[in-house]
């Protein structure tokens, strides 16, 4: 696996010595007449910052979704320890869990539905 692995690596890295070596020609940067840069920059350099800024875009969204599904996940097992904690309490009273009849609505201990 290291070799193939390796192998991926030397193709990719490659690949981006030739791209660079092929796209020397300078672009000038302009938005509404205005010039960003004083001078040019290569083709390949732009290219590679455009890619950087793209993945570094995707991790932080990454991120971002891994915080919300954490606090999301946080609170659903909150809801589940509240509700074998009335489970068990119910237990405690009648020594049989509770039953729930055909076309009774539950609520939540804390009175939140689940999304």
């Amino acid at each position: 696996m290291k070799v193939i692995y390796t192998i991926i690596v030397a193709i990719l890295v490659m690949f981006i010595i030739t791209f660079s070596l092929e796209n020397t020609d300078p672009v000038k940067l302009r938005y509404l007449g205005l010039d960003f840069f004083k001078g040019s920059l290569p083709t390949y350099m732009l290219i590679f910052l455009s890619f950087l800024a793209g993945v570094i875009f995707t991790g932080f969204m990454g991120i971002v979704e891994r915080f919300r599904l954490t606090r999301t996940i946080n609170r659903l097992n909150k809801t589940i320890r509240d509700l074998r904690r009335e489970t068990k309490a119910n237990e405690n009273e009648n020594g049989h869990p509770p039953r729930i009849l055909a076309g009774e609505k539950t609520t939540l201990p804390s009175g939140e539905g689940i999304p």
